[in-house]
C-alpha cells in the first residue's frame, strides 16, 4: 500500500445517515462495504503523508460513496458528492505532529460530517468542483504529485465483489497500529527478561523498523515530545519508545491505565524511555510495503544493551492478532475487545444488547438500526460539567 487510514472511520457517518432515513440492515451493510473498498483501494494508490496530507482526506470521499450505496444513488450524485467531500476534507498533517492535540480523535468525525452533508447537497441538486482530483487546479495537481501525475485505484468492476475489507487489519491494543507487533514484543521480552525492565540494567534499546515507524512515531520523528513525560495521550499514542517501554516494564497494555499521567510520569519509566531510539532498517521497509501477505511486516528487531555488556535481540514481523500472528482475532476476542473497553462505562445489560443486535445486524429491519446506539451507564456524561460553547 502506498500510505495507512482507519477505514472503520467509515461505519458511524454511513451508520448515521442509515438510522436518519429508515434503512435496514442489508443496506447498511453494503454502504460499509463500499465505504472501505473505496478508502482501502484509495490507500494503496495514493500516499497523503508523503504531502503532510491527513488521511481523513481519503475517508471524506469513501464515506460519501458509501452513503451513496446505502440510499441507492445515482452515478451523478454519488460523483458530486465525492467531489465535494474531498473538497472539504483535506487537511495538513500537522493534526499528527509534534504535540497532538485532541483534533487528532475529532478529524475522521468532522470528515464523517462533512461527507453526510457533501450527500445531503449532492441530493439536493449541488454540483462540486470537478474534476475534482484530475483538474488543473485540482488534488492531484496541486496537493499530490502534479499535473503530470498519475495513480492506478484498484476499484472493482460491476457486481464484482467487495473484497477490500479482508485487506484490513485489526487493533489488539489502544495505540497506533504501527506500535502493535511492538508491544506484543515487548510483553514477551517482559516474561523472559525481566532484567530489562529496570533502567539501571539498561545502558540503550534500539529498535530497528520500517520507514514509517521510525519516522511517524519513533525518533525519525524528530518530535521532542515523543520523549516527555507531560505528553498529551494523543502524543503518546504515536510515541514508540514510550509505547514500548510501558509495555516492557507492565508486560501489558491498558487502553487507559498506560496513557495516564502518573504512568508516563514513573520515574524508572521516564528513565528507561529515553534510553529507545529507533533507526530505519532497509529490509523492515521492503517488507513494510510488500504486496505478499506471507512477508508483509508491521514490526522489526530490537537489541537491548544491558550494562553488564550483553545483549537481548528479539524481532516480530506482526502483530499477534493479525491473520498470521502467535493469536489471530476471531469474533471471541472482538467481543472481549468491547466488553474490556465497555467495562465500568456501560452496563451489563446493556452491554449484552448491543451484542445481540450486533450478531443480528443483516436481519434488523427497517427502522431498526438504532438498536446499534450504545447507552451509557448512569452518571458516566456529565453534561453539566462539560465547558460552554457557542450552541
Amino acid at each position: 500500500a502506498a500510505d495507512y487510514s482507519h477505514p472503520g472511520d467509515n461505519i458511524p457517518p454511513i451508520l448515521a445517515v442509515a438510522q436518519h432515513v429508515g434503512s435496514n440492515g442489508q443496506d447498511l451493510i453494503r454502504g460499509i462495504a463500499t465505504g472501505y473498498e473505496i478508502q482501502v483501494n484509495l490507500v494503496k494508490a495514493i500516499c497523503l503523508h508523503k504531502h503532510k496530507i491527513d488521511h481523513v482526506a481519503h475517508l471524506g470521499p469513501s464515506a460519501a460513496a458509501g452513503i451513496g450505496t446505502l440510499l441507492g444513488l445515482d452515478v451523478e450524485t454519488i460523483f458530486q458528492s465525492v467531489g465535494q467531500a474531498l473538497h472539504t476534507t483535506t487537511a495538513t498533517r500537522q493534526s499528527r505532529k509534534g504535540e497532538i492535540s485532541t483534533w487528532k480523535a475529532h478529524a475522521p468525525a468532522f470528515a464523517g460530517k462533512m461527507a453526510v452533508e457533501a450527500a445531503d447537497r449532492a441530493m439536493r441538486g449541488q454540483t462540486s468542483p470537478v474534476p475534482i482530483y484530475e483538474g488543473e487546479d485540482g488534488f492531484i495537481a496541486w496537493m499530490l504529485d502534479g499535473p503530470d501525475a498519475s495513480y492506478q485505484v484498484p476499484l472493482p468492476t460491476p457486481g464484482e465483489a467487495k473484497r477490500a475489507i479482508l485487506d484490513t487489519y485489526t487493533k489488539e491494543h489502544s495505540a497506533e497500529y504501527q506500535a502493535q507487533a511492538w508491544i506484543d514484543l515487548a510483553r514477551k521480552l517482559n516474561r523472559e527478561h525481566p532484567e530489562a525492565t529496570d533502567p539501571a540494567n539498561v545502558a540503550s534499546v534500539l529498535i530497528k523498523t520500517s520507514h514509517h515507524t521510525h519516522y511517524v512515531i519513533g525518533s525519525g520523528a524528530n518530535d521532542p515530545q515523543k520523549y516527555s513525560p507531560t505528553a498529551s495521550r494523543e502524543t503518546l499514542d504515536h510515541s514508540i519508545p514510550y509505547i514500548f517501554t510501558v509495555a516492557l516494564q507492565d508486560g501489558a497494555w491498558h487502553h487507559v491505565h498506560s496513557y495516564s499521567p502518573e504512568r508516563a510520569a514513573r520515574p524508572d519509566t521516564v528513565e528507561l524511555w529515553q534510553k529507545v531510539s529507533t533507526v530505519e532498517d532497509p529490509e523492515w521497509t521492503r517488507r513494510y510495503h510488500s504486496l505478499d501477505i506471507n512477508e508483509k511486516a508491521f514490526g522489526g528487531s530490537v537489541e537491548i544493551t544491558l550494562t553488564d555488556g550483553n545483549v537481548i535481540t528479539d524481532e516480530i514481523a506482526v502483530a499477534d492478532a493479525h491473520p498470521l500472528g502467535a493469536r489471530p482475532f476471531a469474533r471471541e476476542q472482538y467481543i472481549n475487545k468491547f466488553r474490556t473497553l465497555a467495562a465500568g462505562l456501560v452496563e451489563e445489560d446493556e452491554i449484552e444488547r448491543f451484542l445481540d443486535a450486533a450478531a443480528r445486524l443483516p436481519q434488523l429491519a427497517a427502522g431498526e438500526l438504532d438498536q446499534l446506539n450504545i447507552t451509557a451507564a448512569p452518571g458516566v456524561i456529565d453534561f453539566a460539567a462539560a465547558p460552554k460553547g457557542l450552541f
